[in-house]
């Protein structure tokens, strides 16, 4: 994460004030980026004729379970299983009927039984449309109790690293 602190000076009845303004840029590693295209069905669109909010949750987590299925090998998805504890999605334009929605992942850091995962939502011209944080719970996969999320599993979801 990049942190941009920037000073200005601005002027209030007599008064002079200095404004910091702290800029968070999301930044990730783009060679641990995983995308998917997925359609706007019609099941998908609301009484306001975009696409239901609900609905981009439901991508967070097919974009999330996708790229686990394309890391983890059958006997590492049977040792390990995934469950979200909480989601964050902040929203900033609607999606469409007829739009292409591109679902960007990678995961952030991990401790214990917790790892972070982060999402874009895209339309198919490349427009932000959410951005989500999900929080994920590693579960072992016999005793479905919490796991901690040990270098192994790290080297799973962050080949290239």
């Amino acid at each position: 994460m990049n942190l941009v602190l920037e000073s200005m000076p601005m002027a209030n009845s007599c008064k002079t004030y200095t404004l910091i303004l702290i800029l968070v840029m999301n930044s990730h590693p783009n060679e641990n980026d995983f995308s998917i295209t997925l359609p706007v069905l019609e099941s998908d669109i609301d009484d306001m004729s975009h696409v239901n909010n609900v609905v981009y949750v439901r991508w967070v987590q097919e974009v999330a379970a996708a790229h686990w299925a394309a890391l983890a090998s059958a006997e590492a998805r049977q040792m390990y299983l995934w469950v979200v504890l909480r989601h964050e999605i902040d929203y900033f334009s609607p999606a469409f009927r007829g739009d292409s929605i591109v679902a960007t992942t990678w995961v952030g850091e991990s401790n214990g039984p917790r790892s972070e995962r982060f999402v874009y939502i895209t339309n198919q011209a490349g427009k932000l449309l959410a951005k989500a944080k999900t929080v994920w719970c590693l579960l072992d996969g016999d005793t479905l109790k919490p796991k901690r999320v040990d270098e192994s599993v790290v080297a799973l979801l962050k080949p290239n690293n």
